[in-house]
């Protein structure tokens, strides 16, 4: 990995803090260390962090709560890291906002696996800030080329432009994460084919060609809940739905169009 940036590691335990800085370190990242939430926040907006680390349980604000506050001027890559296997914690750090999760204990080769996939997969724009505000309420698509039709991938009133990972409903601006926005472009290519949990895994790990991944149930079950969040954001009823139509014991795919 060549000079992938900075990376920030949120870890009240002196134990795991060391190692995973150490494992970024050897992939190439300049690392900053954090024991509290608060702390970490600040390094992350001080440096610009392309990927930040967050444990779950902090002595001062929990990682729920540094990812709220992450993501509120910051789009680097966020994993995770919960204890015990917990389920609920997987699924809170998902609706969160995470691109991705581990549970501790973890092998450091996974951690660093998981985190080159996240860097094979392209950056949202950033949010805008109190500053630019004003600019930035001005619509991308009118200061940049229009695209050629054929790259807008369309179906049912959804648009979406993979050169530009803007998504919009019937002309109401979609904001999603990398990894939903990754699984509904997916989606829209596949035109109606069925797509496996175990292919969207792929999908948001950044190694839709790899068939030797190794794919857990929690894997599957997060793909679960990002398809949930796509919905919730889509405002779309799982029993009569108008673009994800679930294939129960397989996985997902698209609706027929409307006629």
């Amino acid at each position: 990995m060549s000079d992938p940036g900075v990376a920030v590691v949120i870890e009240d335990d002196a134990d795991v803090r060391n190692l995973v800085g150490a494992v970024l370190r050897q992939s190439g990242f300049e690392v900053h260390v954090a024991p509290d939430g608060r702390a970490g926040v600040e390094l992350v907006r001080t440096h610009e962090a392309t990927v930040v680390t967050v444990d779950v349980g902090l002595p001062d604000i929990d990682g729920y709560e540094v990812l709220r506050r992450l993501r509120s001027f910051s789009t680097c890559y966020v994993v995770m890291l919960t204890s015990h296997g917990d389920e609920l914690d997987t699924l809170t750090a998902l609706q969160s906002g995470a691109d991705d999760y581990l549970t501790k204990p973890f092998r450091p080769r996974e951690l660093r696996a998981r985190i080159a996939a996240m860097l094979r997969r392209p950056r949202a724009v950033p949010p805008p800030t109190a500053s630019v505000a004003t600019e930035e309420a001005v619509p991308a698509v009118n200061s940049t080329p229009t695209p050629p039709p054929s790259s807008i991938l369309e179906h049912n009133g959804l648009e979406l432009d993979p050169s530009t990972r803007f998504v919009a409903v019937e002309g109401r601006e979609l904001p999603l994460t990398r990894s939903e926005f990754d699984l509904l472009s997916e989606m829209l290519r596949s035109v109606g084919a069925v797509r496996t949990k175990a292919d969207l895994v792929r999908v948001v790990r950044g190694d839709r060609y790899d068939r030797d991944t190794y794919i857990s149930d929690s894997d599957e079950r997060a793909i679960e809940v990002h398809v949930g969040n796509l919905r919730r954001k889509l405002d779309e009823d799982p029993k009569t739905p108008r673009w994800i139509q679930t294939v129960r014991g397989v996985g997902y795919r698209l609706t027929p169009r409307s006629s």
